[in-house]
């Protein structure tokens, strides 16, 4: 385990900054020296842990006035791109372009690998199943591996139609986008087989899937993509009349046009752990907080200088947090010297995250 360098911290409005945005939001110390991949909370606690392009997790405490502490840090062997927590809040997991699925428990300070795939991991989640908790692995591999961490090899693969971009799980439900616009959405209890596959409302590649509730009754999920819309989509056909999609992340091509004709993708989609609320940002550094029930924007950010490339909730939604970097949209052409590589810590209010009441 290796501690930070510095155990500086910023307290609430010390990160000075040019952004309108960062003057309230609290700039998280010592951030990563490269693109900021995923960012993921504790249940348990305010930790938060954060992969990186530069080939690490880092590991933050958050204290009650938005003050951060880098606690911890370890590496993979190549970019990380994404980072999950247990249940308990006592793992974190993490999958890389090293095709390694990696496990660090908080309390040994210690990394060992858990997983492995014939091509980078791009979605890693937990799984809470009754009695046993399980690591699933999603990679371009095209396929979906589930990990008992008593044992070295998988207790299941899943074949998927294509490589995996994304997933989320809210248990038992999962849902899963692949390259060329395929959901897959499993039932968790048959994990193996997908119990429903269709192709994306969207017309344009699958960025994010969330999912925003894991009972049985009206359980559905969000789907963003690289052409600034995101669709809320429900699992059962008798809720089809409730899907329906929207833009955003959109700007008009000159000031006052009115045209939208710059179309930046959603890079995340984060749901509000107690309001069901949930947030989008995109590559146009723009950060959203809508209600669905209500169809209606709560929040617009101030746009950042860059990016937002990630973003989470803390376990009782009065943080958000998100990162501003270069989300290689553009390829590696577009990664200019200088570009911002920040975390950012905002403090939730009431009426951002609440839902409102019902159109009648």
């Amino acid at each position: 385990m290796a501690f930070f360098s510095n155990a500086a911290s910023t307290a609430l409005g010390g990160a000075a900054n040019t952004s309108s945005a960062a003057e309230k939001d609290i700039e998280v110390v010592d951030p990563p020296s490269d693109s900021i991949s995923s960012l993921s909370f504790s249940s348990q606690a305010d930790y938060l842990a954060v992969g990186s392009w530069d080939n690490s997790v880092r590991i933050y405490e958050v204290g009650p006035n938005g003050q951060t502490q880098g606690k911890a840090m370890y590496q993979h062997q190549g970019p990380v791109l994404d980072v999950c927590w247990n249940k308990e809040g006592n793992k974190i997991f993490s999958g890389g372009a090293d095709n390694a699925g990696r496990m660090f428990d908080v309390t040994t300070g210690q990394a060992t690998q858990v997983a492995q795939h014939d091509a980078p991991i791009k979605v890693v989640g937990w799984v809470d199943a009754p009695g046993a908790g399980i690591l699933a692995t999603g990679s371009w591999d095209k396929t979906v591996k589930y990990w008992d961490l008593r044992t070295a090899n998988p207790v299941a693969t899943v074949q998927l139609p294509e490589r995996c971009y994304t997933f989320d799980i809210q248990y038992p439900l999962m849902v899963v986008g692949t390259a060329e616009r395929h959901i897959q959405i499993f039932n968790l209890t048959n994990p193996n087989t997908a119990y429903k596959t269709i192709t994306s409302p969207l017309k344009w590649q699958t960025r994010v899937i969330s999912c925003f509730t894991g009972s049985p009754v009206n359980s559905g999920f969000a789907v963003g993509s690289i052409e600034g819309r995101v669709a809320i989509q429900y699992v059962e056909d008798k809720d089809a009349q409730s899907n329906f999609s929207f833009k955003c992340h959109r700007r008009d091509s000159t000031p006052n046009s009115k045209d939208q004709a710059l179309v930046f993708p959603v890079n995340d989609i984060s749901f509000h752990p107690v309001h069901g609320t949930f947030s989008t940002c995109g590559s146009d550094g723009t950060i959203h907080f809508w209600d669905k029930d209500a169809r209606t924007r709560l929040k617009t950010f101030d746009p950042a200088p860059g990016p937002i490339t990630t973003s989470a909730f803390n376990r009782n939604g009065n943080i958000f947090a998100y990162a501003i970097s270069y989300d290689w949209h553009k390829g590696h052409s577009g990664m200019t010297p200088g570009a911002p590589n920040k975390i950012m810590l905002h403090s939730c209010k009431d009426d951002e995250v609440k839902k409102r009441a019902a159109r009648k």
